[in-house]
This record gives structure tokens, C-alpha cells and sequence, in this order.
């Protein structure tokens, strides 16, 4: 049976039809990610060596994941200190504290009820927080409008980004929702969208024009989808994650065009959008560039922009703060979306005072602004100086070449891998490069990811490594790539 499968705004999407977040049997189709055989494997060899088990290192190195603080850069002193003050009010009378912090802090608890970050909040987030976003957003695109009510705090980017796909995926339809994702691309909303029963229809970024979106390339990627499901959305990584490209402003306005065209709803994570190191690239933003188009493109796209200080130099992973932000969606399915925020109670109060730290920093002026500028420097320095490591350690090993990074905080190359350790792989039914990671994990305790957990193309071997950590573990992390890769090269000769 054919079915014909057409294409509508979100608002046809949702009006009326109750969302099913999916059903059990799509959970247990999905299988154990490679993310979680790495990430268990490397915690029991930790254990082996804390045991007294003898290994040629002394502890696993972490290159896999996006944690700064894991990887031991330390955090931000005037995030801290607010932070502080706030859990505990008692530090407003210490005069050691900037003054600007003491102020900072007050203000935020005066937006607690009670005077405490142990209060609720609203669902949807703290009124000052919102405000404070919406005038980041303002000051960031040039003075285009913003509004607390298109804004929406949750407990990270990424649950904000599963909210909106429980409004936009219909598994109930004989026909599945489907959504343009990238390759290689975001492995968790991978597996989200395998949850909820949509269709993943990839689209190839070119790494050979250094990761770049080509508008021919989600044509071809659309076009394979007919009669399969129906084309809902498109989800974008600008800054890209694991590619660390950019894209350009015409780039954007192709995809907008594109989504225009399509009726599709866009997804924008632009997390990575304060850590961008080339000097050619500048992030702008997709909210920017639609406002920016002409009528009646530029007021009936709709888009979702997803922000977090998990990522970029506040690296606050565990306080779970992030937002987003809804542009041109229809009213009735945005209260929609306001009552499925509000089905579960408040994101964090300590992530939400994270939020406001991130969009609203210290000023030239404040006592706290020399430092945290110097700090921020440090960091930004600490990665720039890593991804140069990285990439001269790739230009030496043989069958290694790395795409310069643009931005975020991975470097991702490609590796020639020996066609006898493919067909060793695919003997024991497992990618190439999963292979070459689990190796290097178990001979030299180094943890990095393969890039067939991101997708990539037929034939094509990856390794994406975090480049947020300490200076000297980099070092020993690279040490220990070069031992193994020649090795590994030398056992599948």
C-alpha cells in the first residue's frame, strides 16, 4: 500500500489531535548505542585499575564527552560566586564578595518566592530570566524583537528540543512523521526521534567543502522520503556537533528558503553559538537572517531556536539550565506548548540563575568584569591551543585528515582505516571505527567516540575528540593516540 503524504504547518499538525509520546515497543527497538558500551567499558576498567589490576596507564583519559569541568577546566569564578550567594544568602554580608555579585544576587532572589532558590518557579521559567534572555537575543541579532512569551526555560537544551518533537511527531498516523536530520549529526536526537516512532531522514553534510549544508544535498535527502513518511521538520547543528563548522548567512537563507518551500518547522541548535575560533566564520543566527527575508518568508517560517549553559565557556553541564525559542508558531498550538511545559514542575532554579549569567555577563565597568574576561580568555586559549595539538598530531599520523575547526568543542577526523580491520569488524558485526575506538580504550585507556554513533558516509570512518580539558591531559591523550594508531595500522598490515 501507497500512502500519499503531504506536508503542513505545525499548527495542522497538532490542532486537535492528542500527541502520543510513543509506544513501548519503539523503546526496545532501540539498541545499546555505542555512546554506552564506550562509556560503560571505560568505567570498569577505572574500577580494574583502582582494584590493583596492572595496565600500561594509570587512568582512563576522557576525550568523549562535551563536559568542561569534567575535563577539568575550572568554572567561572562570577558564576560561581552569584551561585553561592544565592543558595546560601548568608554570603551578602560578606564584604569579600564583589559588590556587583552581592547586587547580582539579590536581584535573583527577590525573583525567588520566599527569597529562595528552594521555590518553585513558573513552569514555563522565572519571569526575570526570560526578560533577561529575550534582551540577549535582542542585543545578539541587532535589535530584533523579542518576547518573554516565545521564551520557555527548561532542564537544558535538549529537554526542550524532546518537548517540541512530542508536539510535532503524530505516531498514531499510518503515515510517520519525518525530520531532516544531519550527518553526522546530534546521536541522542537520533534516538529520540527512533523513540517516538518518526522517520530519520539524513541529509549528508560535505565534508569535503569543510562540512558544509548543500541545498542540492536536502533535496535529494526529501525526495528519498516520498510515499515513506511525512516531512515535518528540519533539524540544524550551527555550530555544528561533532563537525565544528559554521554556516553562512546565505547557507541559512537556502534552508529557509528550503523550509519555506517544504512547510517545514525548523529546529535550530545553536548551542555552540559563543565559541566560534575561526577568523573567517561568524555565527549569526537563524532567528537574525529570517527576520531579515522578505514577506511573507520572513513571518509565516516556523522556527525553534535552542540555547544551554551546559555548552560554550560556562560549561555548566549539571545545573541543567536551557531555553527556547519559538518564532512565527501559531498561537493556539503555542498555549499548546505552554501547557506541555507545564505538565511537569519547575527546571531548576540554580540552572535558571545559570541562564541569566550566561545572557546577562558582567559589564566593562563591574568589579567582577576584568576577571571573568580573563578567565573566559583563559578558556577560549586552553581549547584553541588543544584543537592546534590535535590537528598537527593528525597531519603526522598516516591515514588521518581533520577538516579545520570552525567552532564548538570537538575535533572530528577521518581515518583511513586498513581493509583488513574492516573485514574484521564486519566479521564480528561491528562498525570499523567502533573497532579502532574500543582498541584504544583497552590498550591505551583513551575514551573517544566513533563516528558511526553520528552517522557519516558509506565507507567513511570517524573519531570525534572533546578539545575542553587541561593542556597537559591533552597532551598525554595524544601521546597515547599516536602509540596506538601506529600500532593498530601495524596489526591489520
Amino acid at each position: 500500500m501507497i500512502f500519499l503524504c503531504l506536508n503542513y504547518s505545525l499548527a495542522e499538525l497538532i490542532m486537535g489531535v492528542r500527541v502520543s509520546r510513543g509506544t513501548m515497543m519503539s523503546v526496545l527497538q532501540i539498541h545499546r548505542s555505542e555512546k554506552d558500551i564506550l562509556q560503560s567499558r571505560a568505567a570498569e576498567i577505572q574500577r580494574e585499575i583502582q582494584q590493583g589490576e596492572r595496565k600500561i596507564f594509570s587512568e582512563v583519559l576522557d576525550l568523549s564527552s562535551g563536559d568542561l569541568h569534567g575535563g577539568g577546566i575550572k568554572p567561572i569564578t562570577f558564576v560561581r560566586q552569584v551561585l553561592a550567594a544565592c543558595s546560601y544568602p548568608a554570603l551578602l554580608e560578606d564584604q569579600s564578595l564583589p559588590s556587583d555579585v552581592r547586587q547580582r544576587a539579590e536581584d535573583l532572589l527577590r525573583e525567588c518566592a520566599g527569597g529562595s532558590v528552594g521555590s518553585y518557579s513558573e513552569s514555563s521559567g522565572m519571569a526575570k530570566v526570560r526578560e533577561c534572555v529575550c534582551e540577549f537575543i535582542s542585543r545578539r541579532d541587532g535589535g530584533v524583537s523579542s518576547s518573554p512569551d516565545n521564551i520557555f526555560i527548561s532542564t537544558g537544551s535538549q529537554t526542550a528540543l524532546m518537548k517540541l518533537l512530542t508536539v510535532l511527531i503524530r505516531p498514531e498516523h499510518s503515515c510517520r512523521t519525518g525530520v531532516l536530520v544531519p550527518e553526522p549529526g546530534y546521536a541522542t536526537f537520533r534516538l529520540a526521534l527512533q523513540a517516538q516512532q518518526a522517520a530519520v531522514i539524513p541529509y549528508q553534510l560535505c565534508e569535503d567543502q569543510g562540512w558544509t549544508l548543500q541545498i542540492q544535498e536536502l533535496r535529494r535527502a526529501l525526495q528519498s522520503a516520498t510515499h515513506i513518511c511525512t516531512p515535518a521538520a528540519i533539524y540544524i547543528c550551527n555550530p555544528g556537533n561533532p563537525t565544528g563548522h559554521v554556516q553562512s548567512r546565505t547557507s541559512i537563507e537556502e534552508v529557509i528558503r528550503f523550509a519555506a518551500e517544504e512547510k517545514l518547522f525548523i529546529l535550530a541548535d545553536e548551542v555552540y553559538q559563543d565559541c566560534v575560533f575561526a577568523d573567517e566564520a561568524d555565527f549569526v543566527s537563524y532567528k537574525k537572517v529570517l527576520s531579515e527575508m522578505e514577506s511573507p518568508i520572513s513571518s509565516t517560517v516556523e522556527l525553534a531556536s535552542f540555547h544551554s549553559a551546559s555548552k560554550g565557556f560556562m560549561g555548566e553541564c549539571g545545573l541543567r539550565g536551557g531555553y527556547v525559542e519559538l518564532v512565527n508558531v501559531d498561537p493556539a498550538v503555542q498555549r499548546y506548548i505552554r501547557t506541555l511545559f507545564s505538565t511537569r514542575s519547575c527546571p531548576p532554579v540554580p540552572g535558571q540563575i545559570a541562564i541569566q549569567l550566561m545572557v546577562d555577563p558582567p559589564k566593562p565597568g563591574d568589579p567582577s568584569f576584568p576577571a571573568f574576561t580573563e578567565e573566559v580568555q583563559s578558556i577560549r586559549d586552553v581549547v584553541c591551543r588543544n584543537v592546534r595539538l590535535i590537528q598537527e598530531v593528525c597531519r603526522e599520523l598516516p591515514g588521518v585528515r581533520c577538516q579545520p575547526l570552525k567552532a564548538g568543542f570537538f575535533v572530528y577526523p577521518r581515518l583511513q582505516i586498513p581493509p583488513k580491520a574492516i573485514k574484521w569488524a564486519k566479521e564480528h558485526q561491528m562498525k570499523a571505527d567502533m573497532l579502532y575506538c574500543m582498541r584504544l580504550l583497552e590498550e591505551e585507556g583513551l575514551h573517544v567516540r566513533p563516528g558511526c554513533e553520528y552517522g557519516q558516509a558509506e565507507d567513511t570512518y570517524h573519531i570525534r575528540l572533546f578539545v575542553g580539558t587541561r593542556a597537559d591531559t591533552m597532551e598525554a591523550a595524544l601521546r597515547r593516540l599516536k602509540t596506538f594508531h601506529t600500532r593498530f595500522l601495524e596489526d591489520f598490515s
